[in-house]
């Protein structure tokens, strides 16, 4: 086995829980996003047992709590192999913060924001349909806390209240799916956030256009809610490449 394994989970990751367990898979599941335990790498129990010392229950509920991710599988006469990226849930929000705490970054949060431009506009839509008035009068609540917060220069305040204003679009859509990928939206702001991928200050144009869809919401106004929601999520994709060139010399999309 790799002796990358034995390096210490990023501290940017978010810990599973505590104990050696939440260590091993932590440990295991950012080597495996960040690439340094290969697709094809065989995992010997034996040998996770003296890296970790640990037991081998632990090492096999680690083992199989990595499968339900899609990141390993047990093979007969083989073992445990760790698997292609096509086969991961990456919808988990562990693997999302495993791959964001990785040299893939760059083509998660890309990744992540092409989805949220294919379903917040709709989901925006479908908000101004669907949610009642008090649902509407607490989105253009929160767009004024982010206008104040945004202004004052308070981003995580502004994270706080970004991340809640997003899910409670998604929640007044009407549309249960929608509402699961709720984490995941909140994945990408805060990963945004934590690697210094968006401005020092939000942009004027966002903040007003956060109060365009939350008022276009409590009007019921299908078409400029999904109209600057769309805009949103561009303009988000758009000032994120930008940083990611600037910092590291490339484009997003060669992440």
């Amino acid at each position: 086995m790799s002796s990358e394994a034995e390096r210490p989970p990023n501290s940017a990751v978010r810990p599973l829980g505590t104990g050696l367990h939440a260590h091993v898979v932590d440990a295991l599941g950012t080597a495996i996003a960040g690439g340094r335990l290969e697709v094809g790498t065989l995992l010997y129990i034996d040998d996770l047992m003296a890296t970790y010392s640990v037991s081998r229950p632990v090492i096999r509920e680690c083992l199989r709590v990595l499968s339900s991710m899609g990141l390993v599988e047990s093979r007969r006469r083989v073992g445990t192999v760790i698997r292609p990226t096509t086969a991961w849930n990456v919808f988990d929000p562990q693997v999302i913060r495993w791959r964001l705490a990785s040299d893939a970054r760059g083509a998660q949060l890309r990744s992540l924001t092409e989805l949220r431009v294919a379903i917040e506009p709709e989901a925006a839509r479908l908000a101004a349909k669907r949610a009642n008035l008090s649902e509407g009068s607490a989105l253009v609540g929160l767009a004024a806390k982010m206008w104040t917060a945004g202004k004052e220069g308070d981003l995580e305040t502004f994270l706080a209240l970004d991340v809640e204003f997003h899910h409670l679009v998604l929640a007044g859509s009407g549309n249960e799916m929608f509402l699961k990928l709720s984490e995941l939206v909140g994945e990408v702001l805060s990963g945004r956030h934590e690697y210094g991928l968006m401005p020092g200050h939000p942009d004027d144009e966002a903040l007003t256009l956060h109060a365009d869809v939350a008022q276009a919401i409590h009007r019921r106004d299908e078409v400029l809610a999904r109209e600057a929601m769309r805009q949103i999520t561009l303009q988000a994709l758009e000032e994120m490449s930008g940083i990611w060139a600037q910092t590291t010399g490339h484009p997003i999309t060669d992440a």
